[in-house]
């Protein structure tokens, strides 16, 4: 049944003995009902939000069902609206359909039909006000995520969309990428964009840590379990209960823990050492990797059944070197980040700087890049920075003008999207309003021309 607090049903007729009966059948079926005897009334209760839907009779003084009709269409052309008509009064029927009328009932009203409308035009704004809230949660998404795993490149831009699609499904994750692309990351926006945002988060490092550690730390202990356990205590498993347990460098994980690892995702449950117990997590395992599991697993360093388990679904990361559009918004963004943290005056971005981060091969990646304007901001030197480099200079120059047509599109676009709003742009692209400012300047962008 159709709760009455979430279903209000606005009833308007100016014949008392019709509105109280109307009323009252409608109450009757559990729906809160505001029996109103004029059109004008039934304004004031709805909004773009309001739930409910309305029920009215076509003809009355001051303000018809028409009018109502059309007033209502003007402040939410989806909100449903039903008419009651006169008896044979077929042609103002057919009008009112026309004009966006959800349903109209001749008088007098069958009641058993008339609930029945109630009952799906009710489902039909139940259903419009989800999605709205759907399409803008997931733009209010796409503006934030920008600004999280920043960069204009195709690869990047999926990457972006394909993070969305799957933080929203509750299915285990395995990213692909070479150390410093950012695979935590994205990790975390696997999780701060999911449904499991509201709990944990928790990180493991299984290269960081011996065998005898790791599996303590992931599945946890009972007392005495070993020497020094002097306390039951649980491990990442357990605390991540109803969130998410993010697994960097799970090709380093020992051949024993990858055994129990396994039995987790498929059954999920743990057993803590020294206990016999079997307890039951919701988790969301999201595992990252450098090298290729596949691999791994043929030459017998990495369990086939585990490496499938986990490649259920996948992300590969690109890197750096294969996307250099991406390098200037991401070092300028570093050297801005750097000076704040630093508090040190913003340095100079010259072309020959320029120059030399699109000449480099970027094994270290984003964070690489990221250390570079670091040390930049610090003034200290970067190594073949200021280096003649004529034999590179035409491909980056060339380079860089495709950079810029890329960062003004970019910039339109979002501009675009928030209606040149200059604040709401610059959040949505992660960058700080004066550096937008700047950037608008250069490309001869001006915000009202979005508006």
């Amino acid at each position: 049944m159709i709760t009455k607090q979430h279903r209000p049903v606005i009833f308007i007729d100016d014949d008392e003995e019709v509105r109280i009966s109307g009323a009252q059948a409608l109450e009757l079926e559990g729906f809160e009902v505001i029996a109103l005897d004029s059109a004008h009334a039934a304004l004031e209760h709805i909004s773009v939000t309001w739930p409910g839907i309305i029920v009215s009779d076509v003809k009355m003084p001051t303000m018809s069902g028409m009018d109502l009709l059309d007033r209502v269409t003007t402040i939410d052309q989806d909100l449903p609206v039903v008419l009651i008509t006169g008896h044979g009064d077929i042609s103002l029927a057919v009008e009112a359909i026309h004009a966006g009328a959800y349903d109209f009932i001749e008088k007098p009203a069958d009641m058993e039909r008339l609930i029945d409308t109630v009952h799906r035009a009710l489902e039909k704004r139940a259903l419009i006000l989800e999605n709205r809230m759907l399409r803008q949660r997931s733009g209010n998404l796409g503006n934030e995520i920008e600004g999280r795993i920043i960069g204009i490149t195709p690869a990047i831009m999926t990457l972006r969309q394909t993070t969305l699609d799957l933080a929203d499904t509750d299915v285990d994750v395995l990213i692909l990428g070479e150390t410093g692309t950012g695979k935590e990351l994205v990790a975390r926006c696997l999780h701060d964009f999911g449904s499991r945002r509201k709990s944990r988060f928790v990180a493991l490092n299984c290269g960081a840590l011996p065998e005898s550690v790791i599996e303590s730390e992931l599945f946890g202990h009972e007392a005495g379990a070993f020497t020094g356990a002097t306390k039951q205590r649980i491990g990442k498993i357990e605390y991540a209960e109803g969130g998410t347990l993010f697994l960097d460098e799970v090709e380093s994980m020992p051949p024993a823990i990858q055994v129990r690892l396994l039995r987790v995702l498929q059954e999920r449950k743990i057993e803590r050492l020294g206990g016999n117990d079997s307890i039951a997590v919701d988790i969301r395992v999201i595992a990252a990797t450098k090298e290729s599991l596949l691999d791994l697993s043929t030459d017998g360093s990495f369990r086939e059944d585990l490496y499938y388990r986990l490649h259920v679904a996948s992300l590969s990361l690109p890197p750096l070197r294969d996307r250099p559009e991406d390098i200037p918004i991401l070092f300028s963004l570093f050297v801005e980040n750097a000076s704040e943290r630093f508090r040190r005056p913003l340095p100079e971005l010259d072309d020959t700087m320029m120059r030399y981060l699109l000449a480099q091969s970027w094994a270290g990646n984003v964070r690489e890049l990221r250390n570079v304007a670091e040390r930049f901001v610090l003034g200290m030197p970067v190594s073949g920075a200021h280096d003649s480099t004529p034999q590179n200079q035409k491909e980056p120059e060339v380079l860089t003008d495709k950079i810029s047509a890329f960062e003004r599109e970019t910039i339109r676009a979002a501009m675009i999207r928030n209606s040149g709003r200059v604040g709401k742009t610059a959040e949505a692209l992660g960058i700080p309003r004066k550096r937008l400012y700047l950037r608008m300047q250069k490309y001869g962008l001006d915000p009202d021309q979005f508006k």
